[in-house]
């Protein structure tokens, strides 16, 4: 006898299930893909990984995830490069994301390197800057080798103030340095004279002032601003502006109590920098990548970072990068006269945010997010959502309100990448390829998938 009642889960293609219900009959989709896309290299290290070997590499990533949900970095200090980064000598300069050497440096960051290495008074214009970079007399370094976390197209030279953060709980202490603020600056690819003046100002006035106002305030929790701002609105990758804000106000008396033409120009430069927390939030989310460095044996992310050309991931445990190209950016939004062609590829040391629960994990809780994702709510929530599909576990402290206060996902794991072929989203802004004209736009980049089954490959051969 054929049933008189059927109810369908379908495996495979949407439109059977979708034929079913047209039929008035009930019918569930099972969300359902090949593992690791077929490949059988990548499918037999994910047997030893999820298998063989799971309980060994869950008990490593259950420490790696405590250490980056429960630390507690701390604004402590601004300082010069040179006196706080021993091993960075007098010419070099460092660049964000992994090793690369001049002919390969992207169009943005050739600009900003010649701008800082003029500021640095190695050079008395870029065409100069440009003769030194390329003959090699000025070194090139990655930051993340130093500790340093820098945004988009920064370079940082020896005389240049750094931000402190300091993790009590793992001995860790990172740095970064001062956001340049938005125009005519050189983290976004500028070699002007403004672009310059504004990384003397910095060294000559912001640093030193800084340096007194968070001397004066004490010990800053960066995180707990950032779940504040988290709950305004911020990313606090894209959009910084709820965070920056709560910043100023907590050094206002101290910034108050200084005088003079100086403190008035500081005080010009904060109010109209609304990214000036980014970089404070990446030195404090490096601080807690280095903490969980410390694990061996792990298959979560601790260092995912961007030079333009290559976009290069580290497990915990593994000094070992793994490299792709760097990707272009997708969803996109860009400024009046700009398009895909004018953007360059996905830059800087900033997805670092992502792996603590920042930016992309947090992008359901930031409407500002949400207008480069279809322009709804639930374009960003389909983002956090993915990024909860490859990490360990949710945050204790960065909680959205537009997701019944669930925590935004922390601990990007390797494994899961390689077995759904899903990477993460990384929420940054987009510089001209070519033209020096700065920012063009801000949108959304997939990260490639190459380097992280690179990563799982290379784990699976070192524990067998």
């Amino acid at each position: 006898m054929l049933p008189t009642e059927i109810a369908v889960v379908n495996v495979g293609l949407q439109l059977f299930a979708d034929a079913v219900e047209t039929q008035g009959r009930p019918a569930a989709q099972l969300d359902w893909r090949i593992p690791a896309g077929g490949d059988v290299r990548l499918i037999r290290a994910l047997t030893t990984l999820l298998g063989d070997h799971a309980a060994r590499i869950d008990a490593a990533n259950a420490e790696v995830f405590r250490r980056l949900d429960t630390g507690v970095p701390l604004w402590t200090a601004v300082a010069t490069a040179g006196d706080v980064l021993p091993d960075v000598d007098r010419r070099t300069l460092l660049h964000c994301g992994p090793a690369i050497e001049w002919p390969d440096v992207c169009d943005p960051l050739r600009r900003s390197m010649r701008a800082a290495t003029v500021a640095e008074g190695w050079a008395a214009d870029p065409a100069e800057a440009d003769a030194l970079l390329r003959s090699g007399r000025v070194h090139l370094e990655p930051a993340n080798l130093h500790d340093t976390v820098l945004p988009m197209a920064t370079a940082l030279g020896p005389s240049m103030p750094v931000l402190v953060v300091d993790n009590q709980a793992g001995g860790t202490r990172a740095f970064s340095a001062i956001n340049q603020g938005s125009g005519n600056v050189a983290w976004f690819g500028r070699e002007t004279e403004a672009a310059i003046a504004r990384l003397r100002f910095l060294r000559d006035v912001a640093g030193p002032l800084l340096a007194a106002a968070v001397a004066q305030s004490g010990p800053v929790d960066v995180l707990s601003l950032a779940a504040q701002g988290l709950a305004m609105g911020d990313d606090v990758h894209m959009r910084t502006q709820a965070s920056t804000n709560l910043l100023i106000r907590h050094l206002l008396p101290q910034l108050v109590a200084a005088s003079g033409a100086a403190a008035v120009e500081l005080g010009r430069f904060l109010s109209a920098n609304h990214l000036f927390f980014l970089n404070l939030a990446m030195a404090a989310a490096k601080s807690l990548t280095m903490w969980a460095e410390q694990v061996n044996d792990s298959s979560i992310v601790t260092t995912m970072a961007r030079n333009g050309t290559t976009f290069g991931v580290r497990l915990a445990g593994s000094s070992t990068w793994f490299l792709a190209e760097a990707p272009e950016i997708g969803d996109a939004l860009y400024n009046p006269g700009f398009g895909p062609d004018s953007g360059a590829r996905d830059i800087g040391d900033s997805a670092v945010l992502e792996l603590i629960g920042l930016g992309g994990a947090a992008a359901a809780g930031s409407p500002a997010v949400a207008a480069f994702l279809g322009g709804t709510m639930a374009g960003a929530a389909e983002v956090t959502e993915n990024m909860a599909d490859i990490c360990q576990g949710e945050s204790s402290r960065f909680k959205l309100p537009t997701l019944d206060m669930r925590g935004t996902p922390v601990g990007v794991d390797a494994r899961l990448i390689a077995k759904l072929s899903q990477t993460p989203k990384v929420n940054t802004g987009i510089l001209h390829v070519s033209a020096g004209t700065g920012q063009v736009g801000a949108g959304v980049a997939t990260a490639p998938l190459d380097c992280f089954t690179d990563a799982v490959l290379g784990l699976a051969e070192h524990l067998t």
